[in-house]
């Protein structure tokens, strides 16, 4: 080997060193950025986002988006790099991101049963805000418990042994006296299907002397038709104010986007109240690019919102379901809604 060749290889050692350093070996490290955005008016795989099944529906128009943020794991030195350079992904400590007690597959689940939860959410402030009784709904039904096949999710109970309860306390104290083996009568109402009555032998409580339902119940606001929401693999509970606010346009007359494209975020809770999320910029960034012209922010996130360098959208506060369904109203009509 002549010293020309010698010199070559020596001086490709370190480049080709550090090549293989960038594309194998990986860093503690998440990106953060922009995720897909999806139209709560509109359908995916066929099915609609929002989907109610029962009532009378009013015609929509525009867009109500809600928004995500993108996570990408396992990076190689050089894709971490790249994102760096880009601007556009953020990189965060893994454990920030993916606590160490918790396994990867422990935090998804978490992440699904948040989702799920601001479904239910979204659907009783929704509710709330249109003005639907109360009532002593069930929430779940425990696997192997009295009343599996007897009662489902989604059912308000009327009466216990004709006696009827409009509150969960009212409920819970008809159950007090009863004792395991005990057969109890329940009238309850089913959506999209007749009311019934139903006789259920009560189970052994695992704390107290009294017998055992197995039904998780609350006190919520209820409808005879049943909402559904068709998205899949979205986890947390960000979701929960473009769900509501869908809900309540595809039951209402008149668009309370005023057919603009609208986009947002935040959670929410039964009774309507909008609460802060993480990525507020990330999520402005998605919206804009997707096509969105205002975007509603949790007030909490107003002072973070405002440092996304994105122009052309329109950052608007929101606290409440009620508040954003008014400050749409206001901006479609050519007011000022509040503003971040």
């Amino acid at each position: 080997m002549n010293r020309r060749m010698l010199t070559l290889i020596v001086a490709m050692a370190p480049i080709l060193i550090f090549g293989l350093l960038l594309s194998a070996v990986t860093v503690p490290y998440v990106a953060l950025g922009p995720g897909p955005t999806f139209d709560t008016l509109g359908e995916v795989n066929g099915k609609e986002v929002v989907d109610i099944e029962g009532a009378d529906l009013h015609k929509t128009s525009g867009h109500l988006n809600m928004t995500t943020v993108s996570q990408r794991d396992g990076l190689t030195l050089g894709q971490a790099l790249i994102f760096w350079a880009s601007g556009r992904d953020q990189l965060l400590p893994r454990d920030l991101v993916y606590p160490p007690d918790k396994t990867r597959e422990e935090i998804d689940e978490a992440n699904s049963a948040d989702f799920r939860q601001s479904e239910d959410s979204a659907e009783y402030a929704a509710l709330h805000y249109l003005k639907y009784p109360m009532a002593v709904t069930v929430e779940s039904i425990d696997s192997d418990g009295a009343s599996k096949g007897k009662l489902q999710a989604g059912d308000a109970i009327d009466a216990v042994n004709n006696k009827p309860v409009a509150t969960l306390e009212e409920f819970q104290e008809l159950l007090k006296p009863t004792k395991p083996g005990e057969k109890i009568v329940v009238d309850y109402r089913r959506k999209n299907e007749p009311a019934g009555t139903t006789e259920i032998t009560l189970g052994k409580h695992p704390d107290k002397d009294q017998g055992l339902l197995g039904v998780n119940v609350l006190d919520a606001p209820w409808a005879p038709f049943t909402i559904d929401f068709n998205l899949a693999n979205i986890g947390g509970p960000s979701a929960g104010l473009m769900f509501s606010l869908a809900v309540v346009d595809k039951l209402t007359t008149g668009d309370i986007n005023g057919g603009k494209f609208v986009a947002g975020t935040g959670t929410i809770t039964g009774d309507g109240v909008v609460g802060s999320i993480g990525g507020i910029t990330h999520k402005i960034v998605a919206a804009k690019e997707a096509g969105a012209t205002a975007f509603l922010v949790p007030a909490e996130n107003c002072a973070e919102a405002k440092t996304a360098e994105v122009s052309g959208i329109e950052l608007l506060k929101v606290d409440t379901l009620e508040h954003a369904v008014d400050g749409l109203r206001t901006l479609s009509a050519g007011g000022e809604p509040p503003r971040c």
